[in-house]
């Protein structure tokens, strides 16, 4: 193409004065870019079940190594499982950092280490700088002043 194809797209939606067929336009000009998708994509999208690991089942179910469906996963959604539990992990302990922060009671960090899923309390530091570039303890300190603020 010699043209920025976005541009004519613009301008032909602009003399289009009707939203449903703004949008079938849309996807009509998509169609030749749009592919297949793939049938290992499909079934990591799908999977739901939870004692299982995604990578070991599909790779078992499709006669694929698991290194080659942790390469299509990383390929086709930009992450992979291990960094999708890494931020499922983090999410869990701010959700229960949030719960103490409105609580007058004292933290327990051994605890909080455990319930979610943490080796030890440096994996949960790294965790928390590398998401928001703060330790626990001065996230915990920055909700409890914007939770409760002291007047």
């Amino acid at each position: 193409m010699n043209e920025n194809c976005f541009t004519s797209l613009w301008y032909e939606l602009n003399r289009i004065d009707n939203v449903d067929q703004q949008v079938n336009h849309i996807l009509e000009f998509c169609k030749p870019y749009l592919q297949q998708s793939d049938k290992i994509a499909e079934q990591l999208t799908d999977f739901t079940e939870q004692s299982l690991s995604p990578i070991k089942a599909i790779a078992k179910a499709n006669h694929q190594t698991e290194r080659n469906i942790q390469i299509k996963q990383k390929k086709y959604f930009g992450y992979s499982v291990k960094e999708i539990n890494r931020y499922q992990r983090f999410l869990k302990a701010i959700e229960y950092l949030e719960n103490i922060a409105s609580k007058p009671s004292k933290e327990d960090w051994f605890t909080i280490i455990n319930d979610c899923g943490y080796y030890d309390q440096s994996q949960l530091i790294s965790d928390f700088k590398y998401y928001l570039n703060l330790s626990p303890t001065k996230y915990l300190k920055f909700q409890q002043d914007i939770c409760n603020p002291v007047n």
